[in-house]
């Protein structure tokens, strides 16, 4: 399905929409293994995504209509593979840009790529490359955003929130959808000229966290540290009794606030 609302060059002019699926990342993924080539910037978004994945293959729980489930396939050819990690941090930017119009300046990143609201979570992205040999041959990349979601299972009504719970009011799910789009290939297209440095320092400027002391688990044992910032690679980099340290993903555990 041709979109021609969005404002952009490529990112959402092939706006796929579907009624219910597992996962928009393994709809995509299926496609780009199966079907002509699909253009780059084909987004595939969902009203109801049963079986939405996050990091690490938790489950990414969504009410059906009420929310943004979609993935966008990329191709960054022109990325090194050491230095992946870049596209998540201009991803993780670009949402959190437009949130922070929407939301005000309370919205965060939480490392690597949890979008927060104070201390609560709105959405979530999880980027799938396919690797051929140095070269990222195609990303997939997929997001969740809580939007209109009124209420939350028990489990999740103190760590997570919504558009609609900050705002008391809906918003239009396909003008985000767009807003979205725009920001990521601006970004994107920003990524692609080489300009890491800056992509990093405002990535690092947005951490939830970021140079607050915080109670933090790594191995069943728990100790005090201070987020400084990341490595190129995407370690998160905590200052524990003045000495640096490195973790990689899902090695650390966020506790709360001291």
């Amino acid at each position: 399905m041709q979109n021609n609302t969005f404002s952009t060059l490529f990112v959402g002019q092939n706006l796929i929409k579907l009624s219910a699926v597992d996962s928009t990342n393994n709809f995509l993924k299926n496609l780009v293994s199966n079907s002509e080539p699909l253009p780059e910037g084909t987004v595939i978004m969902a009203d109801d995504q049963f079986a939405g994945r996050g990091q690490q293959n938790n489950v990414w729980k969504a009410e059906p209509g009420k929310n943004l489930t979609f993935s966008i396939l990329l191709k960054p050819t022109f990325l090194a593979v050491d230095k992946q990690f870049f596209l998540n941090l201009s991803v993780s930017i670009a949402i959190n840009n437009v949130l922070t119009r929407i939301l005000g300046k309370n919205t965060s990143i939480k490392w690597p790529n949890d979008l927060y609201f104070g201390d609560q979570k709105l959405g979530g992205v999880l980027i799938e490359n396919t690797l051929v040999g140095n070269t990222i041959k195609n990303s997939i990349v997929g997001i969740g955003i809580n939007v209109n979601q009124q209420h939350f299972e028990e489990e999740l009504t103190v760590t997570a929130t919504s558009v609609f719970q900050i705002l008391q009011k809906d918003v239009n799910l396909l003008n985000l959808l767009a807003d979205i789009c725009s920001e990521v290939e601006s970004l994107y297209l920003q990524l692609r000229t080489g300009k890491h440095t800056n992509l990093k320092e405002n990535y690092v400027d947005k951490l939830y966290h970021l140079n607050k002391p915080a109670l933090y688990q790594k191995d069943g044992e728990v100790f005090e540290g201070i987020i400084k910032g990341v490595s190129d690679a995407g370690l998160l980099q905590v200052e524990q009794h003045g000495e640096r340290l490195e973790f990689n993903f899902k090695e650390l555990t966020f506790l709360n606030h001291l």
